[in-house]
């Protein structure tokens, strides 16, 4: 955003202040480039599908033992011992290949 103002200076101020403020803001694009690279430099990445484990899915065909849940808005083979019926929440506690192993949620109380 600071270059392109920088450009716009340039296009718009007269010949000497021009450059200025195109080096002025240039300068500032740089340090807000190296501000923002040593911010996020030490962030840890959330990729892959161990970050599914403990979240809940919606059941989208029975699991007895095997079914399909829907999690994040994608569809994926489910495993759950206990059984299950679509439209029940259950939560992910582990999964094998590509399979998610799911047991069921705890009941949420209704509000008063």
């Amino acid at each position: 955003m600071l270059f392109l103002l920088g450009i716009v200076l340039l296009i718009l101020l007269p010949s000497p202040w021009s450059v200025v403020g195109f080096a002025v803001c240039l300068v500032f694009f740089v340090g807000e480039l190296l501000f923002w690279r040593r911010r996020v430099r030490n962030v840890p990445q959330s990729t892959g599908a161990e970050t599914l484990i403990g979240k809940e899915a919606r059941v989208v065909s029975e699991c007895r033992p095997l079914g399909q849940v829907e999690l994040g808005g994608e569809i994926w083979a489910a495993r759950c011992e206990a059984g299950t019926d679509p439209g029940d929440v259950v939560k992910v506690v582990g999964r094998d290949g590509l399979e998610l192993q799911v047991e069921a949620a705890a009941p949420r109380s209704a509000p008063l």
